[in-house]
C-alpha cells in the first residue's frame, strides 16, 4: 500500500469510529479456553478518535479484559445499504485500559444519554482502546490492513477544552441551526436534533435513538475556526450566499 492509500485508509477507519455509536466487542473468554466472546457495546471516542467504552465491572467482557486486555472492536457502516457488502466496516485490534478521565466520561454520556442512569453506579467505568492496527473493508475488493498510527485524528486541546460550552451554546441558543443541519444537509427526519459533540473534524448530533455526523470541510483547531465552519454550514443548509 502506498502512502496515499495508507492515509486514505486511516481516515476511512477514523470516520467509521466517529460515526458509529455502537460496535461488537470481542474478548477472550477467560473460563472457556480463550474462545472469542462477542458482545454489543455502546461507543464514543475522544478527540483523537480513540474508542471509549463505558462498561460495568459485572459484565462478562469486562471480566475477560481483566485477564487479557487484547480485544477487537468491529465497526460497521452498512446500515441502510441496499447491498451491505458495499458498505465500509473495520475491525480494530488493540488493548483496552481503564481511563476514568472526566472529558472522556462527559463525551460518552453526551453521546449516550440513556447511560446517564448508570453514571453514578460504582461498578461502571470508562475504558480506552489503544489501536494497534485495523482491518478495513471499504467495499468489494478494497481490503487493507492499517497501522494504528495512521488512524488517529488531529486533536485540538483548545476545542477539547471548549467543547462543553460549544455544545451547550448550539443546543440552547441555536436549536434552529442544529435542525437545519439535520434536515437541510444530512437529510434526516424528525425535529429536536441536538449536538452531542464537537471535534476538529465535525459535530455529532442525536435525536432519540438516531445519531448522525456532520463533517467539516477541513479540520479546525480553535473555537473561532469551529464557529466559522458552523456558520458556513448553516448558510449552506439554508442555501444562503456564502460570504465567509
Amino acid at each position: 500500500m502506498d502512502k496515499t492509500e495508507d492515509l486514505y485508509s486511516g481516515e476511512a477507519v477514523r470516520q467509521l469510529i466517529r460515526v458509529c455509536d455502537r460496535a461488537v466487542l470481542s474478548t477472550a473468554q477467560r473460563d472457556k479456553e480463550g474462545w472469542p466472546h462477542g458482545s454489543l457495546v455502546l461507543i464514543a471516542c475522544d478527540h483523537a478518535a480513540n474508542p471509549r467504552l463505558f462498561i460495568s465491572d459485572l459484565a462478562e467482557h469486562t471480566r475477560n479484559i481483566e485477564v487479557d486486555q487484547r480485544v477487537s472492536l468491529l465497526f460497521g457502516g452498512t446500515e441502510g445499504q441496499e447491498d451491505p457488502w458495499i458498505g465500509s466496516r473495520a475491525a480494530l485490534f488493540g488493548r483496552v485500559e481503564r481511563c476514568n478521565d472526566v472529558t472522556a466520561r462527559t463525551r460518552c454520556l453526551a453521546r449516550h444519554p440513556s447511560a446517564e442512569i448508570y453514571a453514578g453506579f460504582s461498578d461502571f467505568h470508562s475504558y480506552r482502546l489503544s489501536i494497534e492496527c485495523a482491518h478495513l473493508v471499504a467495499g468489494f475488493g478494497r481490503v487493507h490492513w492499517v497501522d494504528g498510527n495512521q488512524i488517529y485524528g488531529p486533536p485540538s486541546l483548545a476545542l477539547q477544552s471548549a467543547e462543553a460550552v460549544i455544545v451547550a451554546h448550539m443546543n440552547d441558543d441555536h436549536a434552529d441551526v442544529v435542525q437545519a443541519y439535520a434536515t437541510g444537509l444530512l437529510g434526516k427526519s424528525g425535529t429536536g436534533w441536538r449536538v452531542t459533540g464537537c471535534d476538529s473534524e465535525g459535530i455529532d448530533i442525536r435525536l432519540g435513538g438516531k445519531t448522525a455526523r456532520l463533517r467539516f470541510a477541513k479540520p479546525v483547531f480553535d473555537v473561532e475556526g469551529a464557529r466559522d465552519e458552523l456558520v458556513r454550514l448553516v448558510k449552506l443548509a439554508r442555501r444562503e450566499p456564502a460570504d465567509l
